[in-house]
C-alpha cells in the first residue's frame, strides 16, 4: 500500500452493529478519521434509502455505492452512475429463484417491492433499507429499472446451491453471490464490489493502491481483491478473513472503530 486516502467501508455487519445502528464509538472513530484527512465511502447492497440517512448523520463527504457498487451516489443524494440488469436477464432472474422456500425481492428504480411478507426478513430490511415494502404485485411489470433482485431463505444450504445455479445461467450478463447467508443478490455485472470501490476511488480521485476496504461477506472479497489494504471483521466466515490483509474485532464490538483507531490512524502518524 502507497498511503492512506480512502476508507471504503460495508455497512451490514461491519459499520452497523446487529441491530443495525451505528454506535457512538464508531461514529466517533469516523469523524477523527475523516479530521484526519481520509474521507469515507459506504458500500452496501442496500438502496440508498438505506444509507443517505448514515452520511448524513456522520456528514460523511465521500460518493457511496448503493446496491454492491451499481449505483454510485453523492452525498448530497444525486447519481453518478447506475448499473441495472437488463429486462431479459432481469426477467430470467425471477424464474431461476422461483422456487419453494424463496421469497423473491425486487428493487425497482431504488424502491422495495416484495413477494409476500415475512416477519424476520421483511423486519430487517425494513431497518437496512429505510423503507416500507410494496407488497405483492405483478414484477414483469418493474423490468425496466431493476437495481437487484434478492432471494430469501433461511435454507441457507439451499441457497448456496441456488447460487452456483443462477451464477451459470446467467453468465456474464450479471453478478450473483450471497450478501448474508439467507440473501443472494443479482445485480448488472458492473453492480459487484471489485468494481463499485473502483467507482468510488475514481470519484474520490485516488488511486486503489491508496484505498483501505473493510467488509465481513463473501461479496467484500472482490473489494478486498482491488484495495491497497483489506480488513475482514472477526464475525465472518474463515475464507472472508483469509482473503483480508488484517481482521479487526467483530461489529458488535465496534470493530470499524478498532480498525481505524488501531491500524488506520497510526498509518497517518495520528493517534486515537
Amino acid at each position: 500500500m502507497t498511503s492512506l486516502r480512502l476508507l471504503v467501508s460495508d455497512i451490514d455487519g461491519t459499520f452497523v452493529r446487529s441491530d443495525k445502528s451505528v454506535s457512538d464509538v464508531v461514529s466517533d472513530a469516523a469523524r477523527r478519521l475523516e479530521a484526519a484527512g481520509v474521507p469515507i465511502a459506504l458500500i452496501s447492497s442496500r438502496p440508498p434509502s438505506g444509507m443517505q440517512w448514515i452520511v448524513e448523520k456522520l456528514a460523511l463527504t465521500a460518493a457511496f455505492g448503493a446496491f454492491n457498487g451499481g449505483t454510485i451516489v453523492n452525498p448530497d443524494g444525486t447519481h453518478v452512475a447506475v448499473a441495472r440488469l437488463a429486462p431479459a436477464v432481469a426477467e430470467r432472474a425471477l424464474t431461476l429463484v422461483d422456487k419453494p422456500g424463496v421469497i423473491k425481492w425486487l428493487f425497482h428504480d431504488g424502491r422495495w417491492h416484495a413477494e409476500r411478507e415475512d416477519p424476520e426478513h421483511s423486519r430487517r430490511e425494513r431497518k437496512a433499507a429505510n423503507q416500507e415494502p410494496i407488497i405483492g404485485g405483478d414484477f414483469s411489470k418493474l423490468l425496466d429499472a431493476v437495481d437487484k433482485i434478492v432471494a430469501v431463505s433461511d435454507d441457507h444450504a439451499m441457497l448456496a446451491g441456488l447460487e452456483g445455479e443462477v451464477a451459470e445461467a446467467l453468465g456474464d450478463r450479471a453478478t450473483v453471490i450471497r450478501s448474508q447467508p439467507y440473501y443472494l443478490d443479482i445485480t448488472a455485472r458492473a453492480a459487484n464490489k471489485g468494481d463499485g470501490i473502483a467507482a468510488l476511488a475514481k470519484a474520490a480521485g485516488v488511486a486503489l493502491d491508496d484505498v483501505v476496504a473493510i467488509g465481513d461477506q463473501r461479496n467484500d472479497m472482490a473489494m478486498f481483491a482491488r484495495a491497497g489494504l483489506s480488513i475482514a471483521m472477526a464475525q465472518g466466515p474463515d475464507e472472508v478473513r483469509a482473503a483480508a490483509t488484517k481482521v479487526t474485532a467483530s461489529n458488535d464490538e465496534d470493530g470499524v472503530a478498532k480498525a481505524i483507531d488501531e491500524i488506520l490512524l497510526p498509518m497517518l502518524g495520528g493517534k486515537p
